[in-house]
């Protein structure tokens, strides 16, 4: 039992941010490790030798852990932090949330499109309602995610989710249960993390310009 009579879920491995000082599940942080030359190079899969020096996946939190020096003073040596480390995170986040709706897509997981969207949330057939952040706000308040909130990714732009699945721009699209949706879910809420504050949430009332483009 943790500290406030909160019983802990030992099934679920968690981690210490070295920002925050909170503890919570990997699933919400980004990994680090030191690289032979001292850089900070992040870990997104987990997989990368060396001791993890882990992070919340906030913009915040990673600024304040290149600006206060925390990589070196966890890892007890000197270690060199990129300004820009955090749109490095977000970046790299953002291109493995794409090959994933790809994949998604080529496995025939993944639709895309008012109609195509539409059919798959009325059938129960998606597990995650996918949206562009820059689309129209009222056209994308005619879904409902299937599942609550945890079901609604909305931390892709249009021409994000066009690359995912080879059009020009996309603003609805829908993910059916399979191996690869809960992968999806998480890396997309690491991503929010990295997006919140940037002006990359879904604008109220924003005119969708690129809706031609979300046909099929």
């Amino acid at each position: 039992m943790s500290r406030g009579g909160r019983t802990k879920d030992r099934s679920t491995p968690e981690r210490r941010c070295i920002a925050t000082g909170d503890t919570a599940p990997k699933a919400g942080l980004i990994r680090f490790v030191a690289a032979p030359d001292g850089q900070v190079v992040p870990d997104l899969s987990g997989k990368l030798p060396g001791r993890g020096l882990w992070v919340s996946a906030d913009r915040a939190a990673i600024d304040l852990a290149v600006r206060k020096g925390l990589f070196s003073r966890a890892a007890r040596q000197k270690l060199d932090a990129d300004p820009d480390l955090a749109d490095r995170v977000e970046s790299l986040l953002a291109r493995r949330v794409i090959d994933l709706l790809s994949l998604g897509r080529k496995a025939g997981l993944a639709v895309a499109g008012r109609e195509k969207t539409r059919d798959a949330l009325v059938s129960g057939d998606a597990a995650l309602l996918v949206q562009a952040h820059d689309g129209s706000a009222r056209e994308k308040s005619a879904f409902r995610p299937p599942n609550g909130p945890e079901s609604h990714v909305t931390c892709l732009s249009a021409k994000e989710l066009g690359l995912a699945f080879g059009r020009e721009t996309v603003i609805h699209a829908a993910l059916k249960a399979g191996g690869i949706t809960k992968t999806l879910r998480a890396e997309a809420m690491r991503l929010a993390g990295l997006r919140q504050g940037q002006g990359q949430g879904a604008p109220a009332g924003r005119t969708d310009r690129t809706g031609s483009g979300d046909e099929g």
